[in-house]
């Protein structure tokens, strides 16, 4: 019982698709006021209507939610620092947007979530773990030495720490 719309119909289907509203979706498809005014919970009553509002809604949701690949892609993004973020950073004159890359932590969390889908993990994927863990722990000393208040005044010459 899947017949044609007609034009007016496909028209009046996706403008309720798009408002909502079955009696101005009417007038905008060329119904009359009207007939708008009266008939319009008809039309979207109508079965062969209805189930083309149902797929068009379906094939809308489909395009918004996001794929595998793409979420793969995009934890593969961070984990590799090519996406940027952008962080507000207080300055002595004010406050100054400035780009930066994920920390480690991050890029971590995102190497792990890929690895969760592709648990074939190999001898260099163990390696590039341990190296990004490493320069997660050096960048943590090295914060840690330059923040200690507690050791007093002194200079501290980031060359020698590395």
């Amino acid at each position: 019982m899947n017949r044609k719309l007609t034009p007016k119909q496909r028209k009046f289907a996706n403008e309720y698709i798009k408002s909502g509203n079955a009696e101005q979706s009417a007038i905008d498809a060329g119904y009359s006021s009207a007939y708008a005014r009266g008939n319009a919970h008809k039309l979207v009553a109508n079965v062969s209507i209805k189930s083309y509002i149902d797929e068009r809604m379906q094939e809308l949701e489909s395009q918004k939610i996001m794929s595998a690949k793409e979420a793969i892609e995009l934890l593969s993004s961070i984990a590799r620092g090519e996406i940027k973020e952008t962080v507000i950073v207080s300055t002595p004159i004010g406050a100054e947007e400035v780009q930066k890359e994920a920390d480690f932590k991050t890029r971590i969390s995102a190497i792990r979530e890929i690895l969760k889908r592709y648990p074939d993990s190999d001898k260099l994927t163990e390696v590039q773990i341990r190296k990004a863990n490493a320069e997660a722990d050096i960048a943590a000393y090295k914060a840690k030495l330059l923040t200690e208040a507690d050791k007093g005044d002194r200079t501290v010459i980031i060359d020698d720490i590395e």
